[in-house]
């Protein structure tokens, strides 16, 4: 077993896992300025810092809890070259339920991001508060022990906080019965209209893409440029093999000219479904429906026991700007997953306001700088 293939199977094993903690992943970012860092807690009460995962195979059976960290330094130039950022996305891994096992964590965690010189340490672990709409039965143990010892909410979520899971585990009928009846309608209504399936090939990146762009211009949401895409696409590609991330195209076709389309990702008995793009064509054909019905059941014939749809509102009516998409992803027949969300641990709190001020007001700027490409970008093809 090679090291990448080592430390995902590690943290296969742990509560919870995500693919944004794979080894992939972490390439993936290490592509654009970001180092992963591998850190490691084993049973007899020691923890390892790796900026390599090359001798993780020889004592991954007594490890108890992982992070994948990934450092950017800022300011490279100047006398502040050691100042940096940390985020470990939907990490760190662990049994939460165990207090010993929590505090010796974030003990850690807290020493590592004072050493790093880090002005703040982001954390997003998929901690279920609550499931359903409604969040009457929240367990605030977590919450308030990370404030205690001095974590904050974070302004910055970088991940959505709450989301809506499928079962994947009982038969393609009770899945199918879970739904909405309108939903089920619209499945059968593309599958008579001539709407078709089929998985993606390397070939197809750059044209999906494409319509990724559209979509994000049409619907009014910020995209990265095509290279970052490409990137993450390409590298997750890979044959999906038990306790390794892989990713599916699918495409949604109507006379062999493709409609719309989703990237699945699995890992870990878990498929995700991270990004949807649509062409205004043979909208009425429902082809989004059957590419839902599609990817579910690809990822149950995979292994996978949930499917998680990537997203739901954080307020619950029409007030939010999720709502529309919520609405879709409910009458797929999940439930509502309430989350911690993103918290920072900062050690240098002057350097953290200074920060979180300055960080909107430049990320706004970029944002509006990267529409405005994306539309030169499918304006001139």
């Amino acid at each position: 077993m090679n090291s990448s293939n080592a430390w995902n199977s590690i943290i296969s094993k742990l509560p919870n896992p995500h693919f944004l903690q794979t080894y992939e992943w972490g390439q993936v970012k290490a592509k654009y300025g970001w180092e992963p860092i591998y850190l490691i807690w084993t049973e007899d009460g020691k923890w390892k810092v790796e900026s390599s995962i090359d001798s993780l195979s020889t004592f991954h059976s007594s490890i108890v809890a992982t992070c994948l960290v990934l450092k950017r330094t800022i300011l490279r130039n100047s006398f502040a070259a050691r100042i940096s950022i940390l985020y470990a996305p939907k990490g760190p891994l662990l049994d939460w339920s165990k207090e010993s096992l929590r505090k010796r964590v974030f003990d850690d965690l807290e020493f590592f991001a004072k050493r790093q010189g880090a002005i703040f340490l982001k954390i997003d672990p998929d901690i279920v508060l609550g499931r359903g709409v409604e969040l009457g039965n929240s367990d605030p143990v977590i919450p308030s022990e990370m404030k205690r010892r001095g974590w904050v909410e974070s302004k910055e979520q970088i991940q959505f906080k709450n989301t809506v899971v499928v079962d994947l585990s009982e038969s393609e009928e009770s899945i199918l019965m879970r739904m909405k009846q309108k939903t089920r309608y619209n499945i059968r209504l593309a599958e008579k209209k001539g709407v078709s399936i089929r998985e993606g090939k390397l070939a197809d990146l750059e044209n999906l893409y494409r319509m990724y762009a559209e979509t994000s211009v049409r619907d009014g949401f910020v995209i990265r440029d095509e290279n970052y895409y490409m990137t993450v696409w390409k590298t997750f590609m890979q044959p999906a093999v038990s306790n390794q991330p892989s990713v599916i195209p699918l495409t949604a076709e109507v006379d062999n000219e493709p409609v719309a389309a989703i990237f699945l990702f699995m890992f870990a008995k878990r498929a995700y479904y991270v990004y949807g793009m649509s062409r205004n064509l043979h909208r009425e054909k429902m082809p989004t429906y059957l590419l839902q019905w599609e990817a579910m059941k690809v990822a149950k014939a995979n292994g996978c026991l949930t499917y998680d749809l990537w997203g739901a509102p954080d307020v619950f009516d029409e007030s939010d700007s999720m709502w529309g998409v919520y609405r879709f992803k409910e009458g797929l027949g999940g439930d509502v997953l309430r989350t911690l969300g993103a918290y920072d641990f900062a050690p240098n709190k002057i350097l953290y306001k200074l920060y979180a001020d300055i960080m909107p007001r430049v990320l706004d700027v970029m944002r509006s700088r990267g529409k405005e490409k994306t539309k030169q970008k499918i304006g001139g093809a």
